[in-house]
This record gives C-alpha cells, structure tokens and sequence, in this order.
C-alpha cells in the first residue's frame, strides 16, 4: 500500500506538464503503441519511445496541457491502471515542457524494420510467410512478431540497412500476395519503418520468432500448435508430424471418384488397409490407412499433387492425419476395411447415379458396373514407386460440359505422371 501511496503522492506533487514520462513499458514499446495509450485523452504530438538503461521508459507529449491533466487524473483514480500488452505502466509529470529534437526510430535508416500488418486477417499471416516476402530482397537474419494494440507487428533483421532499406522501399503499402495466405485470410498490406534496434534478442524458435542463423537453438513448448500437432523444426519451418493414416483432398472433380478408384491409386505404394471417404467444403475428401509409417510417407511424395486422371483431372492433396487407426463399422461404397475376412459384405449400391461433380448423389450412388470397373492406365499394384501412369477417364460417363471424353483417353496406359 505504501507504494502505490507513495506513487500518488508522487504525481500529485510534480508541476503538470504536457509532457507525461511512462515507466515500466514492455520491451520494445513503439511510438504506435504510446499514441494509443493517449489517444483517449487527446492529441499526442510527440513522443521519445525506448528510453533508461532498459529501455523501458518514454515520453509522450500532448497537444495541450490539459490532455495531460486529464490523463494523469483519469488514472489516479482509477481503479484499472494504464496498461501496455498488459503490463501496468506508471504515469507522472515530466520536468520537461515538450520534447526537444526528438528524431523517432522510423527516421534513422537501419538494418532492422518494424512491420505492421494491416488488414481485418492480420494475426492470421505466420512468420513463415513473412519471411518467405522479406527473403526476396536478401537474407533474412531473425524475425519477431507480436501484437499490441496498434495492431499484428514483426521486426526483421537484415544484415545491412541497404537491404533494409531495398526492402522497405519495395513493399511498405504493398499488400502480401494472395497466393501466400491460405484462402481463408482476406487481403493484408505491410506497413514499414524503421526500428532502433541493431540486433534482435531470439532465445528459442517458435511461432512467434526465429533466428536463421542459428538453427540450432531449442524450440520454444510455443511452437506446439493448440492441437499439439504442428512443430517447429531446427531449421525455423513447420513441420507435419508424420502418420500412418492420410487425408487426401481431391480437387477439379470432372469424374466420380470411388473406393476402388482410391484403393487401386494408393495400394500402389503398399498394402492399403482401410479407407474412409466424405464431403466437406463442397469436395471429396478420404482418409487412407497404411500399415505402417514409412508407406505413407513414400505414398505421400510420391502422389501429392499429382492427378488421379490424365488431363489434370481429380488432383490429389495429401497431408498427415491425426488419426492413426481409422474406425470402420461396416464396408459400403463410402468405406471399407481392407483387413475383413469378407470385405464384399454389406456393400450395397444405392440407387440413383450420378456422375457429376457438385452434385452430393454422385458419392452416394455409385452403380454397381461401375465399382466393379479397374481402372486403366498403370495404377495397378505392379507399377510400383516410380512407375505410376495417369488413369484414363472412366468412357463410360460423359466428361464436364455433357461431351464424351477424348476418345484416346479410353486407351492404354499414357506417359509417366508429371
């Protein structure tokens, strides 16, 4: 009690200037985030961020004296005190009357840049794609990023203020390109100055900050995504935990996709012993179980982005599941246990066929001729890792657009898949 007393006490008894000197401020406090502590009480004009010998410390000065006043006022009696990224930061009067040849941090050309991501999915773009934009105009030493109340922030490191300032020059207003972001996350523009600091602090790697030039420091528990999932490796990238069970994503669907299809695509790479297919997000989706590990890493690269059929037809994603032992209740044309004695039971085609992508009954209905039909071109067991052929499209459906396939697409095997 007797110091908050004494910090009162402490403010009251200095002479209000329009000039406040903050203390206790979170490392790396930036103009941003002073100016909008004072926002609520009036203009700031200036301020001097970074200041004590822990750099802990600022001045901000207001447009008049009485926003001043105001702002020590509202706070000495408040129950809630000033807070910057949720620290308590402690407010008084300053001797000074203003601010004097105060050059800010975004006016001294440097080798490290204070990004802030703007737009309404800022905290969604990673520090990987951050580096993947900065990297083009040189080597990027570290990356830090954090959120304040100005909004999703990062400071990247170069090795020289040149390329700093190349980088800054060439992106500050520019928007990151969409082809980076997922395609959940709406445009994000970058805006860039320059910091005070020289050489970044990076204890661990993590989500949050990297060093790559030295990929041996240990990995924060922070990298560790909220499913417990993602890591992130020595070398500062994400990594996909590696599984026995695979989920494949099947995109530009022009022809009906079913078990047999799946089974004789993946069992090229080992003995496939249960598949599981759905709908979500309006395409097909299927979970693969192998054996083991190892087959489904080499299933994986060998078939990730690939298409089951020539002619970029039903392309394939494929990322790790978190499943390791897929539960399969009874076989039937959406999933199948390759391990039952009789995996023919229970497979009852339902009626209504339709082979149109985009339209639900064309998983659900499948006929019978048709799940029974091997398709051609080289994805049988055989093939093996290396030697796998794009499928000829089924002939026996119409192709998009009501048009028959080409008519060689009903032939042999084609060219190796590319």
């Amino acid at each position: 009690m007797s110091s908050v007393s004494s910090q009162q006490q402490f403010r009251y008894t200095q002479t209000p200037s329009k000039v406040l000197h903050l203390r206790n401020l979170p490392w790396e406090c930036t103009e941003e985030e002073l100016i909008e502590l004072g926002k609520p009480f009036g203009t700031v004009v200036n301020t001097k961020c970074n200041v004590g010998a822990n750099k802990n410390q600022a001045f901000i000065e207001f447009e008049d004296l009485n926003q001043a006043i105001q702002m020590i006022s509202f706070y000495a009696s408040s129950s809630e005190p000033a807070q910057v990224r949720g620290k308590t930061v402690y407010l008084q009067y300053s001797n000074r009357q203003e601010i004097v040849n105060n050059k800010t941090a975004a006016d001294v050309v440097g080798n490290v840049l204070l990004v802030t991501v703007e737009g309404e999915d800022a905290r969604m773009v990673s520090i990987d794609v951050l580096h993947l934009v900065f990297s083009a105009f040189g080597f990027v030493h570290k990356i830090t990023t954090f959120e304040k109340t100005a909004g999703y922030q990062a400071l990247v490191q170069f090795s020289d203020a040149e390329t700093a300032t190349s980088a800054r020059t060439s992106l500050d207003g520019r928007s990151i390109p969409s082809y980076l972001l997922p395609k959940e996350v709406s445009q994000c523009s970058l805006k860039i100055t320059y910091s005070a600091h020289t050489d970044l602090t990076v204890k661990f790697q993590s989500h949050r900050s990297r060093d790559y030039t030295n990929p041996y420091l240990p990995v924060a528990p922070s990298a560790i995504d909220s499913t417990g999932q993602v890591v992130v490796g020595l070398d500062g990238r994400k990594m996909e935990p590696e599984s026995n069970v695979l989920l494949a994503s099947i995109e530009n669907m022009q022809y009906a996709v079913t078990l047999d299809v799946l089974h004789t695509v993946f069992a090229a790479f080992g003995a496939v012993q249960k598949i599981a297919m759905f709908d979500k997000n309006g395409g097909l989706q299927a979970l693969i179980q192998y054996p083991d590990v190892q087959t489904a890493v080499v299933a994986k690269g060998a078939l990730e982005g690939h298409c089951i059929y020539e002619g970029g037809f039903c392309k394939l994603h494929i990322t790790y599941s978190r499943h390791t032992d897929l539960s399969i209740k009874m076989n039937s044309d959406r999933s199948r246990d390759y391990t039952m004695p009789d995996p023919a039971v229970a497979m009852a085609p339902q009626p209504g066929h339709n082979p149109y992508p985009g339209n639900s009954p064309q998983y659900q209905g499948a006929d019978a001729s048709y799940q029974q039909q091997q398709p051609q071109g080289g994805w049988g067991q055989s093939g093996g890792l290396g030697h796998s052929h794009y499928m000829a499209p089924p002939s026996m459906h119409q192709g998009p657009g009501g048009y028959m396939p080409p008519h060689h697409y009903g032939g042999g095997p084609s060219g190796p898949m590319h």
